[in-house]
């Protein structure tokens, strides 16, 4: 073994300055000391610990004011940033069996093995904020998660998008024929759409997600809800072999970079994932098929992208909108008139799009 394994998830590189510190650290102590470059690996209570990362937090500036939503973007992304750069040098060892020996510690072994595999060093270090939310996710994945439409629990993984906006499945809901249908799922995260279409008929659905957390998580579903034999899933990028009845995604819709790898969920680089789905969608349709794509309306709402570009985008691809259906965002988000971004939020709209080849 290794004696000391660095975790991230924004592939940032190990700290090469630690010092241990305890519960008599201060929270404004602490900021300048990791504002000067310091990594803290605390030593003391796990619940003061926590507490600690809360002061830091509330002591952060707040994101600066804006004259538009994409300004008031772009402020709450840096403030985001900030935030991440700075909590997350407080840093948390565990020995060569994943446990923590804070005083309170939780049992986080299996939430760890859950997501890292098995140990690979005499001691792992980690920021306590990227093991809270690890712990966070193992509850969600123990507990299950109901979603509208679908018979069962869905369990997502560590990493994984958590479909807790439930508008864009209450959309697909109003697919009604897909009975004996072939079914692609681009980009699948937990699978809730193919599971939805297949135990509303569909033969058979063929998933695929480029990050191997997804694709475990996908895999370990379609057993829990008796799919199995009707579900694959693959790791690749963008479409699997062949043709299919309808080709389903819900795509990030953010068209900006992900700062780590949960982000892939949401940030999609210079549109990279949305535009390469439309490019090769109708090869991928069987005749007759349909691409039935969901997205937010929030880039446009934001300023990242003009309010027409998604039509020019289909007319340039030969695809033709069969049909649209909308919704209103219902997330606690669009509610919050606390949150920076609430001027857009609060007026987002979720739409399915039934995409078909031009004749």
């Amino acid at each position: 073994m290794e004696s000391t394994h660095w975790r991230s998830e924004s592939n940032e590189p190990a700290p090469t300055k630690v010092s241990p510190v305890d519960d008599r650290l201060t929270a404004d102590t602490a900021l300048r000391r990791v504002r000067r470059g310091e990594s803290l690996l605390y030593t003391g209570d796990f619940h003061n610990a926590k507490q600690l990362v809360g002061a830091m937090a509330r002591r952060l500036p707040p994101p600066a004011s804006a004259r538009s939503p994409l300004d008031a973007f772009r402020a709450e992304r840096r403030a985001r940033q900030l935030e991440h750069e700075t909590l997350s040098r407080i840093l948390v060892a565990l020995d060569r069996d994943y446990r923590l020996a804070l005083k309170r510690a939780p049992d986080v072994a299996e939430a760890c093995r859950q997501v890292w595999g098995e140990p690979e060093a005499e001691q792992t270090l980690v920021s306590l904020k990227t093991l809270t939310g690890m712990l966070s996710a193992a509850e969600w994945r123990r507990k299950g998660l109901d979603v509208p439409g679908l018979t069962g629990k869905l369990h997502p993984h560590y990493g994984v998008y958590l479909p807790t906006r439930t508008d864009y499945v209450e959309l697909l809901l109003s697919v009604t024929d897909v009975k004996g249908k072939q079914v692609f799922d681009v980009g699948t995260g937990t699978g809730v759409l193919s599971f939805l279409l297949l135990q509303r008929g569909a033969a058979a659905a063929t998933a695929t997600d480029c990050d191997s957390r997804a694709v475990a998580c996908a895999r370990e579903n379609a057993e829990r809800l008796g799919l199995a034999r009707r579900f694959q899933v693959l790791e690749t990028d963008l479409f699997p072999p062949g043709k299919a009845d309808f080709v389903v995604s819900n795509p990030p819709w953010i068209p900006e970079p992900p700062k780590n790898r949960v982000d892939r969920a949401v940030f999609d680089e210079d549109n990279r994932f949305l535009l390469g789905f439309l490019d090769g969608l109708a090869a991928h349709l069987h005749p007759g098929g349909q691409g039935l794509l969901v997205l937010s309306d929030l880039a446009v709402l934001l300023g990242l992208r003009a309010p027409d570009w998604l039509e020019a985008q289909f007319a340039q691809r030969g695809l033709a909108v069969k049909w649209k259906r909308s919704a209103p965002a219902r997330h606690g988000k669009a509610k919050d008139k606390s949150d920076p971004l609430h001027a857009a939020r609060s007026k987002e709209i979720t739409s399915l799009y039934a995409l078909v080849p031009v004749a």
